[in-house]
């Protein structure tokens, strides 16, 4: 369904000899990324393996928030939603993005701490945060069902997107400025000469360059992988669905411990539901089991572990290649699992108790997406040690849709060598090889 609705770009044909950075990968982190090379006025070319925005940054449920986040991650979300505001004005296109508010609402003594602790954090930030109670919570959505939640927390500066058409519209920008975007062209490695990053290869040729960006989503791990680099991320299996109702259940996103929803554009309203994540078994499951069980201690809860096909399907992938060789990011262009229509149903019927006015609602579309989750549920930005000139985007563990923006400016910085907008130790590649790796929440 997503590859039908995404909006599709006219990009380029001609791979260039040389450039000043290569992006790898056609997401919202790579194509910010090259939006602001392009406007610091770099040589820049993206490379993507299948269609901008395919994976992922069009998958996603369409929120633009810090409320929720970890610390750790604060500054830069905060960042990032200053770029999405300006995004449209700034660049002369639309992202679709609103500035409506999110609210999540809580029934369990469980969910009240977490979010009034989270609350308190906001207060000590200077985060407009607006504690609600039963009365205020039917103030601010008519539509909830009375009486049926006891807390709610609301930011108003928060927001959100559509999917569909953002990275898509920011990839048009990039062009504009001069940036070249190469669709349906996988990269299969990177080449370096005294010690430094000195070409990247793709299936179409070779670009002269001494700095690139990897914003392979899903796939950088097995992308640096090939090049002797362990770098700790594993995929959960989301999934989403279209709804359509008579009624109105308001403007803003909205989530309670079993759902999400999102107004769209397009007058329908996206749904999910909330903390629930499954975890298919694969080979790597086993290899990072170390690194990732804390985290699967403490989010239990929320990530549900599966065995199925996908296990015998990764590990028939080749884990090391050849740059003369068909790679397997060009046998599978777009990573496009099947949506779970049972936690689909599930979560309507959640919405329905909360907001009766989804009790009647229409199911019209649904699909599904692989999120790049690390152990700390923090993205990685920052050079690869080990292959000097290489950088890395990735890893942002279901935030990159409203991190994104942010997490390009913090990349290009780098890349660029000037002082970084955001600061980068809490993204550090370093911190996976450290002692005492914090346990992240579920993505």
């Amino acid at each position: 369904m997503i590859l039908d609705v995404l909006q599709r770009i006219e990009t380029d044909t001609q791979l260039p000899d040389a450039a000043d950075v290569v992006i790898i990968g056609g997401g919202i982190a790579g194509v910010t990324a090259t939006l602001f090379l392009a406007e610091a006025g770099l040589k820049v070319v993206l490379c993507e393996k299948g269609v901008i925005a395919g994976e992922q940054s069009s998958r996603n449920w369409g929120w633009v928030r810090q409320m929720g986040r970890d610390p750790v991650e604060l500054p830069l979300t905060m960042g990032s939603l200053d770029i999405w505001r300006g995004m449209d004005k700034r660049f002369g296109i639309d992202t679709g993005f609103r500035e409506t508010g999110i609210t999540y609402v809580c029934r369990t003594p469980r969910e009240v701490k977490e979010f009034a602790d989270w609350a308190d954090l906001a207060d000590r930030i200077g985060m407009a945060s607006e504690r609600l109670d039963p009365a205020a919570l039917a103030r601010k959505l008519p539509a909830i069902a009375r009486d049926r939640f006891k807390f709610g927390l609301h930011t108003k500066d928060d927001g959100r997107a559509e999917p569909w058409r953002a990275v898509p519209q920011m990839a048009m920008a990039a062009r504009r400025l001069g940036a070249t975007i190469i669709e349906n062209c996988a990269v299969r490695g990177v080449e370096t000469s005294a010690g430094h990053l000195s070409e990247v290869v793709t299936e179409k040729g070779r670009i002269r360059t001494e700095r690139a960006i990897l914003a392979g989503g899903a796939w950088s791990r097995m992308f640096l992988g090939n090049k002797g680099v362990n770098f700790p991320q594993l995929k959960l299996h989301g999934t989403v669905a279209r709804v359509e109702i008579d009624g109105d259940a308001g403007d803003m996103p909205v989530g309670g411990g079993d759902f999400a929803f999102r107004k769209r554009l397009d007058g329908g309203y996206t749904v999910a539901r909330r903390n629930w994540n499954v975890a298919q078994i694969t080979p790597d499951s086993f290899r990072l089991l170390g690194t990732y069980l804390p985290t699967l201690m403490s989010s239990w809860r929320e990530i549900q572990v599966r065995l199925n096909g996908e296990f015998l399907k990764e590990a028939g992938m080749p884990r090391k290649w050849g740059h003369d060789q068909q790679t397997t990011f060009e046998k599978i262009r777009t990573l496009d699992p099947q949506p779970m229509e049972r936690y689909n149903r599930h979560a309507l019927k959640n919405l329905a108790r909360a907001f009766p006015v989804f009790a009647g609602a229409r199911m019209t579309h649904s699909w599904a997406g692989l999120i790049d989750a690390t152990p700390d549920a923090i993205p990685a930005i920052g050079p690869v040690k080990e292959i000097p000139g290489l950088f890395l985007s990735s890893g942002y563990s279901g935030h990159g849709f409203g991190s994104g923006p942010g997490g390009g400016q913090l990349v290009s910085d780098l890349v660029r060598g000037v002082a970084p907008t955001f600061d980068p130790k809490p993204f550090s590649l370093e911190r996976f090889t450290a002692k005492g790796l914090r346990p992240g929440g579920a993505a």
